[in-house]
């Protein structure tokens, strides 16, 4: 080859260099990073469906796009504390950069698995009092997130129950006795029944002919009723147990809109979608090198009080106008 023409190759090169995207060359040197997905639902369930989708729009909007800079690993339990365990095992064995934790009952596997590895949880109650973070302001080990809500609200079903169905002298409570929060949310509701004249019972919700025995048996006793405590469980089995209530003509109340979109009566709670997008925004910091340590847990931001007309109409209730008000979704 002539110098000349060494010269030319040369400055073609050159060129082809210049007309390279900056995009390509920027992801040729950048890592993939790696996220983890643990969630307590199955696959097909609409709920667990918006949550990773509300998720996935959170990274996307602050430029995580999976398949390109980032691989996201998801894993699906349906409520089965046994494939929590191993999926929780298999997401750490990874070794993803951050993992998503969809609840308080996949938080405890995956502290079990790993002390190094940052998680951001969502749905789940007390963090504190399970062990999760040291406290709030400073959570101080690998973990950080956002709360469901405070034992507190428990007292709010009860009142809702006994405000949208007067007549109501006892009650079950339905519970996954395996749930962080359950003693919590429990407690608070036993603390008030007597001053609200119920007395209440409870129900474990692990297994599908639990509740429908209980349920059954409930509804052979006159001026009954239902509350649903909050729990991966609960969910798991929603369509159950509104489909249950519904055929025992059962008032009941619940701790999230999906079970009211389902059928059931009246929820009151925070939003449940909303913290899975909000999580993709400490995903996003974790991945840019801060620390869960650091990060605030924080609160919920919407709660919803959610009713069922169609439902209580079948139930031959007659919904308190000041209810309806305060309302805010009405399902007709």
């Amino acid at each position: 080859m002539s110098v000349t023409s060494r010269r030319e190759f040369i400055t073609l090169l050159g060129g082809a260099a210049v007309a390279w995207p900056l995009t390509a060359r920027a992801q040729q040197g950048e890592r993939m990073r790696r996220i983890g997905v643990l969630m307590p639902l199955g696959a097909d369930d609409p709920e667990a469906k918006a949550r990773v989708a509300a998720f996935r729009e959170g990274l996307q909007q602050l430029g995580w796009i999976d398949g390109q800079n980032v691989q996201i690993s998801i894993r699906y339990a349906g409520a089965d504390i046994v494939r929590i365990r191993t999926h929780a095992a298999e997401l750490v064995a990874l070794i993803p950069d951050v993992i998503l934790a969809s609840g308080a009952t996949v938080m405890t596997p995956l502290q079990q698995a790993t002390h190094t590895v940052p998680i951001v949880f969502t749905q789940t109650p007390d963090p504190v009092g399970a062990g999760f973070v040291a406290s709030l302001s400073q959570p101080g080990g690998n973990a950080t997130g956002f709360t469901q809500f405070e034992f507190g609200i428990s007292v709010k079903w009860l009142e809702l129950l006994k405000e949208i169905a007067p007549r109501v002298t006892r009650a079950i409570a339905l519970r996954d006795p395996t749930h962080p929060a359950g003693l919590g949310q429990l407690g608070a509701i036993q603390g008030v029944a007597p001053s609200f004249a119920v007395e209440l019972s409870l129900v474990d919700v692990r297994h599908a002919p639990e509740i429908e025995r209980a349920i059954t048996a409930l509804a052979r006793q006159p001026n009954s009723g239902v509350i649903v405590l909050s729990s991966a469980a609960s969910v798991f089995h929603r369509d159950l147990i509104t489909r249950l209530a519904a055929r025992h003509k059962l008032p009941a109340v619940y701790f999230a809109r999906h079970f009211v979109i389902g059928g059931g009566l009246i929820s009151y709670g925070p939003d449940t979608i909303d913290p899975h997008r909000r999580a993709a925004g400490y995903v996003d910091r974790i991945l840019k090198g801060e620390k869960p340590a650091d990060l605030p847990v924080q609160a919920p931001t919407k709660y919803e009080l959610v009713i069922n007309l169609k439902t209580a109409k079948a139930l031959g209730l007659e919904v308190p106008p000041t209810l309806l008000a305060r309302a805010d979704e009405v399902i007709e």
